[in-house]
């Protein structure tokens, strides 16, 4: 088979199918009116180092008059989010985090989590999630019909279970990835090579 993006009407099918299993970013965000939000988002991943940068880019919402969804919006008026890692033990709490819910409403709430105060920026984070990365805008670029959203990490909260010797240790933290649809991944199954010189 070959495909042609332009002979076809969306390439995500293939793009999300391909690209796998991809980490999520749960990211948490306070409206100018206090409102919590938090939404999870697949196209998610580090940027950078030397600044530390996590990037996420949610596809635009055609129903929405500005054509952005709550969070990139939240981001773009104050300036702030936080990452949650998604593991095992809350994936089905950040699966329901995803409901379309009406102006007003917190998903924090309908998916019955505790907020967290974060230490450096507005908008809490998830208390149940061992990792979370508190940020703050670093740049937003409008890539066809998504939003980019850069953002500078500003604090690190570890849980001290998933961490060995002070560092964060890989097997003991159980992320999930998403695959397509509704099929996720975990990292159950992990196998170490070697780096050629």
């Amino acid at each position: 088979m070959e495909i042609d993006p332009e002979e076809v009407s969306s390439m995500y099918r293939t793009l999300a199918g391909a690209v796998v299993p991809r980490p999520i970013a749960w990211v948490s965000t306070t409206d100018p009116e206090g409102v919590d939000n938090l939404a999870p988002y697949s196209f998610f991943n580090v940027v950078a180092v030397d600044p530390p940068v996590v990037m996420f880019a949610p596809v635009d919402d055609s129903d929405s008059p500005e054509g952005l969804k709550d969070t990139p919006r939240n981001v773009r008026e104050t300036g702030e989010f936080v990452v949650n890692v998604v593991t095992e033990s809350v994936a089905e709490a950040m699966n329901e985090t995803s409901a379309t819910l009406s102006p007003g409403e917190s998903e924090f709430d309908r998916a019955d989590l505790t907020r967290a105060a974060s230490r450096v920026v507005a908008p809490p984070r998830v208390a149940e999630s061992p990792v979370a990365f508190e940020c703050s805008l670093y740049e937003m670029l409008d890539v066809g019909d998504s939003s980019m959203v850069l953002g500078g990490v500003e604090w690190v909260h570890m849980d001290d279970d998933v961490t060995t010797d002070g560092k964060l240790d890989v097997q003991k933290l159980d992320a999930v990835g998403r695959l397509s649809g509704s099929l996720y991944a975990t990292t159950e199954n992990r196998f170490s090579m070697e780096r050629p010189p």
